[in-house]
């Protein structure tokens, strides 16, 4: 799903070439059937060859995964979430950063308040 996302889309050949290890092509057409059962990737013909593709656009996609680990793991607690996000760098966030993130916050409670 990362390479069909990352590159839009590409034949089981391309989806091939991204991989650093890539198993078969039968085994490559299989998970590929096997995410189009599951409705995560459409296809289409372009010739002898199919052309596979998510079937839901990016940033949709991240937000339902963000929002199911987040119930899955963190008992749907954003803050949770958050925290452990910054547990995990190992990098200090520059003052510009945390300013961003703040105003991100600012915005979304703003929209919350907005929706109720």
């Amino acid at each position: 799903m990362d390479i069909l996302h990352r590159c839009g889309g590409g034949t089981v050949a391309e989806i091939m070439a991204e991989l650093p290890d890539p198993p078969t092509y039968s085994a490559v057409r299989s998970v590929l059937r096997i995410l189009g059962d599951k409705k995560l990737v459409k296809y289409r013909e372009d010739g002898p060859r199919y052309i596979y593709y998510p079937s839901q656009e990016t940033d949709a996609a991240r937000d339902d995964v963000l929002a199911h680990v987040v119930r899955t793991y963190f008992a749907g607690s954003p803050e949770q979430a958050v925290t452990a996000l910054l547990r995990m760098t190992d990098v200090d966030m520059s003052d510009a950063d945390v300013n961003r993130l703040r105003e991100t916050i600012r915005k979304s409670r703003q929209a919350e308040g907005k929706a109720r």
